[in-house]
């Protein structure tokens, strides 16, 4: 049996390689704004050689699984349910049809391509929610038995350069069709997939807009551990369908860990005050966490595979981007 200090020492080359890349991710996004996701995901690529050496697997699997799931976990810190009653019913239940309107139509859209259902409830949760750091969730829910690798790193890709486009393109629309800040704020949070980026357009068009974009958007993070745990529910275990054991009902409603313990911060952090400095640097190793686990996972994918997508890969994403903006874009229009 290996010593601790050797499996730990096993980590080290994967991780190490990942690391650096995070690092050239966070530079690249602070100098010449690009995302970091995105600047993180390019970068993972363009080292997949390395994924041939076994002496990374160890560390880039621990990015892609361990680090994912904590990184999930402490998003729960940035979230109170006092936030989520401060929306209002209206918009409330509006961001409730609209997300259920958009993982539908990623479904259909895969299912027309022949891309298969587990294709469309990433491509449709990850628009509906947050971005990368939902596709992170519901891939881990699905499992790489079900979803390949390349097909989940190309639908990152997707969501990444959607939310991109968005974040510029939004605004602007907003204020040719004249919205107030409530209106602007709205469409920000409920129709940009990234966090930030959706918090930047909002900001972009006023303070004001800024303010609720952030509220609608954290209902949306807040949003991510229920409809992750419905989709565990409708697809089953991927455990289970790995050692072939027939599932129970039982079986379909046990939530992943990392779901449960989300909720568990959530209300933790709802029943009592947290300090200001703890949620900052939870929200920090949250997001580095998370930067991690792509760069990990898009190490990880077969450029070949990748590649042999064509367009058609990326439709899934692109449909469930433009019923997302035009189902926020009309309420916020016609009811705020």
């Amino acid at each position: 049996m290996a010593s601790p200090r050797r499996r730990i020492g096993a980590y080290f080359p994967g991780l190490a390689v990942v690391l650096i890349a995070a690092a050239a991710a966070t530079y690249l996004s602070e100098h010449y704004g690009l995302p970091v996701i995105l600047a993180g995901l390019l970068l993972g690529l363009s080292l997949n050689f390395i994924s041939g050496d076994d002496r990374v697997t160890p560390g880039l699997d621990l990015c892609s699984t361990n680090f994912l799931r904590w990184g999930i976990v402490l998003l729960g810190s940035q979230i109170t349910v006092m936030q989520i009653t401060s929306l209002g019913l209206l918009p409330f239940l509006a961001l409730i049809n609209i997300m259920a309107l958009v993982i539908f139509s990623g479904v259909c859209a895969a299912r027309l391509l022949g891309q298969g259902k587990f294709v469309g409830l990433l491509a449709g949760g990850a628009t509906a929610i947050c971005g990368a750091s939902a596709a992170l969730a519901i891939y881990a829910v699905i499992g790489r038995d079900r979803l390949d690798h390349h097909r989940f790193t190309f639908t990152l890709v997707g969501i990444s350069l959607a939310s991109a486009v968005a974040m510029s393109a939004y605004p602007i629309l907003a204020q040719q069709f004249q919205f107030t800040d409530r209106q602007a704020g709205f469409l920000m949070g409920a129709a940009i997939h990234d966090v930030a980026q959706s918090l930047g357009g909002g900001f972009s068009f006023s303070r004001g807009a800024g303010e609720v974009a952030t509220i609608v958007k954290l209902t949306r993070v807040t949003l991510l551990a229920p409809v992750v745990a419905l989709i565990g529910i409708a697809i089953g275990s991927a455990g289970a369908r790995r050692s072939g054991r027939n599932m129970s009902v039982m079986a379909h409603l046990r939530l992943p860990w990392f779901i449960t313990a989300f909720f568990a911060v959530v209300a933790l952090n709802s029943l009592i005050d947290i300090p200001a400095v703890v949620r900052e640097y939870g929200l920090f190793l949250s997001k580095a966490l998370l930067l991690l686990a792509v760069i990990g996972t898009a190490m990880r994918s077969r450029l070949d595979a990748l590649m042999s997508e064509g367009w058609q890969g990326l439709v899934p994403v692109f449909v469930a981007t433009l019923v997302s903006f035009v189902a926020s874009f009309l309420f916020a229009w016609q009811f705020i």
